[in-house]
């Protein structure tokens, strides 16, 4: 009988491994995947923050256990790997930002921005696509942002990440693809998290933000979690190279004027 399409989104028996899970998107992308019956490693830099995750889960209960992972590390991100040789879904979310304008930003800006965002990012799905592609399965989705689309003054070293970001997954996408191995990028807009908390302190700022888009507000962070339970499941099998938005439509609208018509 053929498989429904509720059962193409189970995540039962799958380990995830979701970096950054300690707070933000990367905890409500852990917790979907756990409620969609996935084994889920909450890994973050911050060992607490992890660990609540991992108990949040556990508490609903999903299966989950925690782990330190510094993406500036290649070696941690290598032992990650050789650790966990039988992850399936690999969600790589953290995410740096230096907000200022290009001439008042320095060498140290750039270089803190580049080894999180894009070299991070790298060190992961090296490591990972390597396991995946040697079992001949796997799913790895990347955090870009609508920023590798659209910028905003002030915020070029963190949009230059994020398009290079979405390259890389394409390009991992072409090569693992005849190994079995899908890599797709999630390209969020303005969600309130620990990220976004500069912009929250400056209510215009905020506001602004929240007229442009054409939900005329914030998202919540267990938003994102459809995104990723479909991109880490075989409901999304033939899916791989993409770049997914979940923006509230800012990048559909220039939102200059409404005009009375």
């Amino acid at each position: 009988m053929p498989m429904s399409v509720r059962d193409l989104f189970d995540l039962t028996d799958r380990k995830a491994l979701v970096v950054g899970a300690g707070s933000g998107l990367g905890r409500a992308s852990a917790i979907g995947l756990a409620d969609f019956g996935a084994a889920v490693i909450a890994a973050d830099l911050d060992a607490a923050a992890a660990d609540e995750t991992a108990k949040i889960i556990a508490a609903a209960g999903n299966t989950a256990s925690s782990m330190v992972l510094d993406v500036t590390d290649t070696a941690a991100a290598n032992a990650a790997a050789t650790e966990h040789p039988d992850t399936e879904i690999l969600v790589v979310t953290p995410g740096y930002n230096v907000r200022r304008r290009l001439l008042d930003t320095t060498d140290l800006d750039f270089d803190r921005v580049i080894d999180i965002n894009l070299k991070g990012s790298y060190r992961l799905m090296r490591a990972f696509g390597a396991t995946m592609a040697a079992r001949g399965k796997g799913s790895i989705i990347t955090f870009a942002s609508f920023r590798a689309q659209v910028i905003e003054p002030g915020q070029g070293l963190y949009a230059a990440t994020k398009a290079g970001v979405v390259q890389l997954t394409k390009t991992m996408a072409a090569e693992l693809g005849p190994a079995g191995v899908r890599v797709n990028a999630v390209l969020p807009g303005t969600f309130e998290t620990p990220l976004t908390a500069q912009i929250k302190s400056d209510h215009d700022w905020w506001g602004a933000y929240e007229q442009k888009s054409i939900l005329k507000r914030w998202a919540q962070p267990e938003e994102i979690a459809g995104a990723i339970v479909f991109l880490a499941s075989d409901a999304s099998s033939y899916v791989t190279g993409s770049t997914q938005l979940v923006d509230g439509g800012w990048t559909a609208a220039d939102g200059r004027f409404e005009p009375t018509v």
